[in-house]
């Protein structure tokens, strides 16, 4: 590279952090004070975008971004006080299955809106042209951004720092309850912050108009983003979000100046990975405490009663049934609640007795998926041995990224585990001879004599069952136990001789190789597989049914699949907007059961 493209690469990368530490301080600021951890924050950015564009036709460009950024700003005020707020002393996981209900409710509602089709919005009046920069072109509007972004970090470090409102802010986020105890008015503290950040993302993606079109995808990329800003520069910290925007930024810009433009796909999760191995708190964050305090520990899982295992056995039976009375696609649909019911019980077994929340453990499923459909196609193995062995990628994958998951907790583990899922996906995602890339691989289909839709349902009732009975065996043992008192106390687990990384790490590839399972019964159910298996919204697929099913019992991520399976089937195939149906329902049952619907029915009945 010549020193003229050098520049320019930089100075691209900084035009490129200006807009990311937009998003992400937002982000951070909610995080740091309200605890939630937003996964609708990348639709505030997204609604930012729809309404400057839908502004500018009518009121100019320079008006419709600030109009823009506080029409988001109100709905965030409005989202906070409305819903959130409720939802503050329930567990994280839960706020973060209503943030995502809310994602499916914007996405519609832009749908609705403004259409499907990518919007064009207007260049920003006095800033069209370009700038002459070591002989080449640059755009003014680039400059613009590259200077806007330190001015907003100022305005944020000015009003933190020498405001009443921003002493209280940095006090909520060093203590909440001594905040409060000392009469800070949290519910107003609160809904201002939320209201704040909403701003910042309606502002980041308003300015964003000039440079890309608003489309209907950019919410779930912008927040993957963002998160890992927020991650790697230390949760809670605005000058960390911003040196963390500018490092992954440039580091991208330099990617697409080296011709090495497919790595951008991944470059930031590479980036947050060896971030939180090498410093697991972030760059600025705090060092968490060790120890989880008496509130964190959770109930013990029940043992199922004698009548439970009955009904267990009875549903086992009418579903043996169901081919003799019933067939096409209720087979079909049958065959994915089962598949999606061992993938939701493997999460279930880390999140739950182990405590490991995994926001990529779609990365484990895809893995066997592909692992069975390689065997297949490219190794030409029979269909029988690459069912049983392909579920292997699945516990290999999670036996390498375990390993260094394990040794970090709570949203640190868990983005760790979206990083290591977003590498796994870009790799099957860009290796175009071996996977098949974008197309993925298609002519999987089951050996002849499971090739009826009542075969391939035999077996994947009875291995569903088998893995879902073995999981549950297991959590009863001692290493079950075991497990479960590292959970709560690590400290004294480690003290009494349990070796806790250990037991975590083995509970990780358990549930990887069922997840690996899962995945190759459903790649042979399809007769095809893609790199969608793997992504982001797959791993939330699985938090959604464990989580709507209840986290603290046994039984729970069985309807929790059953139901996110047929309502994601039976509202798609009726309705236009089933995404904003089922993210309504969602929302219904969070406020509703926030100990998920197995757990209302077990306290509700219970003796």
């Amino acid at each position: 590279m010549t020193y003229s493209s050098i520049l320019i690469q930089f100075l691209n990368g900084l035009a490129s952090a200006s807009s990311l530490f937009l998003v992400a301080a937002g982000l951070s600021l909610i995080f740091g004070v309200t605890r939630i951890v937003n996964f609708a924050h990348g639709s505030l950015y997204m609604l930012g975008m729809y309404v400057a564009v839908w502004l500018g036709e009518r009121i100019g460009f320079w008006w419709s971004v600030p109009i823009a950024a506080l029409a988001v700003g109100a709905f965030g005020a409005l989202v906070e006080s409305a819903l959130l707020r409720r939802l503050y002393a329930a567990p994280e996981l839960l706020q973060l299955l209503a943030t995502f209900a809310l994602v499916l409710v914007v996405k519609d509602f832009a749908l609705w809106a403004w259409g499907p089709e990518d919007i064009l919005g207007p260049r920003a009046p006095g800033f069209t042209g370009a700038v002459t920069i070591a002989g080449l072109q640059f755009p003014e509007y680039d400059l613009f951004l590259i200077g806007f972004g330190p001015l907003v970090l100022g305005a944020l470090w000015l009003l933190l720092t020498r405001t009443r409102w921003g002493t209280l802010v940095r006090a909520a986020t060093q203590d909440r309850e001594m905040a409060s105890a000392l009469g800070v008015n949290q519910k107003w503290l609160f809904t201002g912050v939320f209201a704040l950040g909403a701003f910042l993302a309606g502002l980041g993606g308003a300015l964003q108009i000039p440079r890309e079109p608003a489309t209907l995808l950019i919410d779930l990329s912008v927040v993957s983003d963002a998160f890992v800003v927020v991650v790697v520069g230390g949760l809670g910290s605005i000058g960390g979000a911003f040196v963390a925007a500018f490092l992954i930024a440039e580091i991208k810009a330099f990617c697409i100046g080296l011709g090495l433009s497919q790595f951008t796909l991944v470059v930031e999760f590479v980036v947050m990975a060896v971030v939180l191995v090498i410093r697991p708190w972030g760059l600025f964050g705090r060092m968490p405490a060790l120890a989880r305090g008496a509130g964190a520990v959770e109930p013990p899982l029940v043992a199922p009663s004698p009548a439970a295992l009955k009904a267990l056995a009875a549903l086992l039976a009418a579903l043996a049934l169901v081919p003799v009375v019933s067939g096409g696609y209720t087979l079909v649909l049958l065959t994915d609640i089962l598949v999606f019911a061992l993938f939701a019980v493997s999460l279930h077994f880390i999140m739950g007795p182990a405590g490991l929340h995994s926001f990529g453990h779609a990365a484990y499923f895809g893995l066997g998926a592909y692992g069975a459909g390689l065997l297949l196609l490219r190794a030409g193995a029979p269909m029988e041995l690459a069912l049983l062995l392909g579920p292997l990628a699945g516990g290999l994958g999670a036996l390498v990224f375990g390993w260094f998951c394990v040794r970090l907790s709570g949203v640190y583990l868990a983005m760790l585990t979206l990083a290591f899922a977003q590498i796994a996906w870009s790799v099957v995602f860009q290796w175009d001879a071996f996977t098949g890339g974008s197309n993925g691989l298609v002519g999987i289909w089951p050996a002849s004599w499971l090739a009826s839709k009542a075969a391939y349902y035999y077996i994947t009732l009875l291995t569903c069952a088998g893995g879902i009975a073995l999981l549950w065996r297991m959590l009863y043992a001692p290493f079950g136990y075991a497990l479960r008192a590292a959970r709560d106390s690590p400290l004294r687990a480690d003290a009494i001789g349990l070796d806790v990384r250990a037991l975590q790490w083995a509970a990780f590839t358990l549930a990887g190789l069922a997840a690996g399972m899962a995945g190759a019964l459903y790649a042979f159910s399809k007769g095809s597989i893609s790199p969608e298996s793997l992504s982001v919204p797959r791993s939330v697929d699985g938090l959604v049914m464990v989580l709507l099913g209840g986290i603290q019992t046994l039984t729970g991520p069985l309807w929790g699949a059953a139901l996110f399976t047929w309502m994601q089937d039976a509202v798609a195939r009726g309705i236009d907007y089933w995404r904003a149906v089922i993210g309504a329902v969602i929302l219904v049952l969070v406020l509703a059961f926030p100990q998920g619907l197995t757990g209302f029915l077990r306290q509700r009945f219970a003796p």
